[in-house]
């Protein structure tokens, strides 16, 4: 047992349970005490080589000198008087439609096939079309089944082929009805005649045929004679039977009737016995449970189903509860006595090794098929019932490995209590659904965690956390926006989703913030109430009027240049700034305030709550996220942005609905693409949003002007998503130095980056200086992004006749045709913005 593992089912164990009282009976009889001497008197009458056998109406006697008093009395007058003879038809009834458990328990008997070959070998049968159906629970044949056909089928066969027709011409089928339906199957019987099987297969379907034939048949008929003698008193009695018509038995041959023969007897008649003695013999205990035994006793206190009684006995089987002697006989093993024995000895009110717990269960089962109960209450009541029991044998568990040491003859090795996480038990925050604690707990699986409401099952809230979380801690400082109840987390990722933060990280999930929730996945509605906000008013754009100007703090934050000194200097009321989860609904509203004209938010495609973030990341220590629009050259704007299909390209063109025709997953999904392939453009049509691909297009949607500084907008990852600002972290040459990526989690988007200097020309430092505006305020549309993949492009207002070219291998920009331009500036490296190299080959690129 030290490389197995022992498995404490109760469920099982009481299938076992039945096989202990016969055990222990055929123990305890071994001893003389047990073998009670008990007594008889025999008497018989022999006459024209006939013998009649009278059998004592006392039965029998423990006291032996009771009984050879007795005897004396009869032997001193022994004549007998007969006193009465009854004369009555007998019959004995034909079996009754086949079912699985008669299946299983005439095959075990009569066959001696155990019931899981029986069951494999019908469902062989079934599926050669040979049988019906061979697990149902039904031994009533429907009217509407016409069962003449069938019958018709045998009339071939040598062996049986002779009592089928008999049936026929004697005006059958009429086969015997039960009083069990599922309502699902009819009972077992051939569907196909069949001589070509063998072994087992033949004997099962031969079984199946012949069973069909004698429920479908007549009654044998009897006539039955009981003879009342007396002799001194006592009284005796003897019986005999004459078979009249053997009908079903003719071909049901796993079944007997034996006449037994009697003289013909008158009452007031006389006669001396031939013998009139005493008898001795000894009690013997119960034989042990055979299969057929065991699965009867299941049927009869509604343990499994018929379907699941072989699956059932083949399990205690494997688990060494039980073992067979002789190959027939059940005898419990020494683990199942000892687990039969510790259950017994938990105290329970019923013991889990009875069977009335399970019992119980199929009950209310049955009931909730015929209409009587409702299956939500059955659930109700059944989990109140398990979990209590659970409890109770949780907390006396020893007792269990007290039986089993004391069956196994050794001793459990004793564990130590080891301490249990008390992250694991304290409260994140409150349930939004019911008020409860939301705690910490694993998965199953053994990888990755959730958070759960401790009011389940009555609340089934729930939070399913990424699995790329190594580590969880739950901090005692609570989020200053969230409330008290809220507490932090400090989580290590395997692989950092936070770009430019640091890992392990401390992140509220209460609502706060919501670039945590989506790039953790966590739903709004599970960490949030329905009455409640996310955010104080003070750090969030309006939600509800979406013609009232946004706070005025955020716009200083969001807009970039010379404001980012005076936003440094403004507190910081917490380390995100909070959206509300409104601004989806919002995300074409029109945003207004002084001294700046009114413009439309730029839409969102794929990600529609949107941070309003700082773009100084000295200044706060929220996450940098811009909206980086791409600018529309003049001429060109609203023509295509306003025609039927509103999805652009980078290159400004209309883009061209397509169907993939690769063999692969996405074969046959559609999709839209630059026209003339000039760019990289590339959209899923179901993930596209018309809307959104309008705001790109309107003029100025790209730029926020206060004050002189600008904000960007419209840089495009490869996903066509709005790319996020970053900061590098990382001890180096670039420390410190802002960047552009996709806004998913790492492993999940794709690599699109781009140094912020170059898209803004300014090598990270504005000095004031607008890149929309040219001296004296003049504006100046030229725009350096190149960003790969549709993420930009390259505009200039002098050369309205450009043509693109492709793409340099460095930095995929299209580069733009100029006939004007007679001398080239050197190239410089993208990354330590040197000369003489390029970013493939700088020494300061990291690996």
């Amino acid at each position: 047992m030290t490389k197995e593992t022992v498995v404490l089912s109760f469920f099982v164990s009481s299938t076992a349970d039945f096989k202990l009282p016969r055990w222990s009976i055929l123990q305890l009889s071994l001893s003389h005490y047990w073998s009670t001497l008990i007594s008889l008197i025999v008497v018989n009458h022999t006459m024209k080589d006939l013998t009649v056998d009278f059998n004592w109406k006392r039965d029998r006697l423990f006291d032996k000198n009771a009984c050879e008093a007795i005897l004396d009395i009869c032997q001193e007058n022994p004549q007998a008087t007969v006193e009465e003879v009854e004369s009555k038809s007998k019959s004995k009834w034909r079996p009754l439609p086949l079912d699985t458990v008669e299946l299983e328990k005439t095959a075990s008997r009569k066959l001696r096939i155990n019931a899981k070959d029986t069951m494999k070998i019908a469902e062989k049968l079934y599926t050669q079309g040979l049988i019906s159906y061979p697990r149902t629970e039904t031994n009533i044949f429907p009217r509407e089944l016409n069962l003449v056909p069938l019958v018709e089928q045998q009339t071939v066969d040598n062996r049986w082929g002779p009592f089928a027709q008999r049936v026929l011409n004697e005006g059958g089928p009429n086969p015997r009805q039960g009083r069990k339906s599922d309502q699902a199957h009819p009972p077992i019987h051939p569907t196909k005649y069949a001589n070509n099987l063998n072994g087992n297969e033949q004997r099962i379907y031969e079984y199946i045929v012949r069973h069909f034939l004698a429920c479908v048949s007549k009654d044998a008929m009897g006539h039955e004679t009981v003879v009342h003698v007396d002799i001194a008193d006592e009284k005796f009695l003897a019986k005999g039977l004459f078979i009249l018509e053997r009908n079903y038995l003719d071909v049901y041959t796993y079944d007997r009737w034996n006449a037994k023969e009697i003289h013909e007897y008158r009452v007031g008649e006389t006669f001396m016995p031939s013998n009139l003695s005493l008898a001795e013999s000894t009690t013997s205990p119960p034989k042990l449970l055979t299969e057929a035994d065991l699965i009867a006793l299941m049927e009869k206190y509604g343990i499994g189903t018929d379907a699941t009684h072989a699956e059932h006995i083949e399990t205690i089987k494997t688990r060494e509860y039980v073992g067979l002697h002789e190959n027939i006989y059940f005898v419990p093993g020494t683990l199942g006595m000892g687990l039969v024995e510790g259950y017994n000895r938990i105290g329970l009110e019923v013991s889990l090794a009875k069977p009335n717990l399970r019992a119980d269960f199929e009950k209310d089962l049955k009931l909730i098929c015929d209409g009587h109960k409702n299956p939500e209450t059955v659930r109700r009541e059944q989990i109140e019932k398990y979990r209590a029991v659970f409890g109770i044998v949780t907390e006396r568990i020893l007792e269990i490995d007290d039986s089993l040491g004391n069956r196994l003859e050794d001793r459990p090795r004793p564990l130590e209590n080891e301490a249990i996480p008390q992250d694991d038990f304290r409260p994140v925050m409150k349930c939004p659904k019911c008020n409860g604690d939301l705690v910490i707990r694993n998965r199953k699986t053994g990888t990755g965690k959730y958070l759960s409401c401790t009011s389940y099952p009555q609340c089934k809230n729930a939070i399913w956390l990424p699995v790329s979380i190594d580590t969880i801690e739950v901090l005692e400082e609570s989020c200053n926006i969230c409330g008290p109840t809220v507490k932090k987390l400090r989580v290590k990722f395997k692989h950092n989703p936070f770009l430019g933060e640091p890992n392990p990280n401390t992140i509220c999930i209460g609502g706060c913030d919501n670039i945590v929730l989506d790039t953790l996945n966590i739903s709004a509605s599970s960490v949030r109430g329905a009455n409640r906000t996310n955010a104080p008013s003070t750090n969030r754009a309006p939600t509800n009027n979406r013609n009232v100007a946004p706070n005025q703090s955020t716009l200083n934050n969001w807009v970039t240049g010379s404001n980012r000194t005076n936003s440094s200097s403004q507190p910081s009321t917490s380390t995100r700034q909070a959206t509300s989860n409104d601004t989806r609904d919002d995300a074409n509203a029109s945003l207004s305030y002084s001294n700046a004209p009114t413009f439309p938010m730029p839409a969102q495609t794929a990600r529609p709550t949107q941070t309003v973030r700082p773009s100084n990341p000295g200044t706060s220590n929220s996450r940098p996220r811009s909206f980086l629009d791409a600018p529309t050259p003049r001429g060109q704007q609203g023509d295509v942005a306003n025609g039927p299909n509103a999805n652009v390209c980078s290159c400004n063109q209309e883009a061209t609905l397509l169907t993939v025709r690769k063999e692969g997953p996405n074969k046959g999904r559609q999709f839209y693409a630059c026209p003339n392939r000039s760019c990289n453009y590339f959209a899923w049509a179901s993930e596209s949003e018309p809307n959104a691909m309008r705001q790109n297009a309107a003029p100025h949607a790209n730029a926020v002007r206060q004050n002189g500084a600008p904000t960007i907008g419209g840089l495009k990852c490869d996903c066509n998503l709005d790319a996020a600002e970053r900061i590098v972290s990382k001890d180096g040459p670039n420390k410190g130095r802002r960047f552009f990526c996709c806004p998913k989690p790492m492993g999940e988007g794709c690599r699109f980056f781009k140094w912020a200097d170059d898209v803004n020309g300014t090598n990270g430092n504005d000095n004031g200086h607008d890149p929309y505006n040219g001296p004296g305020g003049a504006p100046n549309t030229s725009w350096n992004s190149g960003g790969g993949g549709g993420g930009g492009g390259n505009w200039r207002k002098k050369n309205t006749n450009w043509k693109s070219k492709k793409k340099t291998k460095s930095t995929g920009t299209l580069k733009p045709y100029n006939k004007n331009a007679t001398q080239r500036k050197p190239k410089t490296c993208g990354i330590c913005r040197q000369e003489g190299h390029i970013r493939t080959n700088c020494p300061n690129q990291r690996n």
